[in-house]
């Protein structure tokens, strides 16, 4: 009986773990994300795409502008490189 309750609590823990860390709710695409394109040494183009949870990412306060803004996708111009660790609502 111990065991069963140990097992789930790392069960419990490891779930925990993985929605913090964003990744998995951004694969299944309930959180926004954002991919960079380099284009230029000073330029970079950003791909987003909507989150169900978190709607579309605002690169705004990062010195980027919207481009355009697609049905599946958002393009940002960001004039400073923007570092792929980055979150785009963070």
């Amino acid at each position: 009986m111990l065991l069963k309750i140990f097992l789930v609590g790392a069960l419990l823990i490891g779930v925990m773990a993985a929605i913090k860390d964003g990744r998995v709710l951004k694969d299944a695409g309930l959180l926004s994300s954002c991919t960079a394109a380099p284009t230029k040494a000073d330029q970079t183009l950003m791909t987003c795409s909507k989150g169900r949870l978190d709607g579309w990412p605002d690169l705004t306060n990062k010195s980027c502008t919207l481009v355009s803004l697609g049905r599946q996708h958002e393009y940002w111009r960001c004039l400073a490189p923007v570092v792929s660790s980055q979150t785009p609502n963070g």
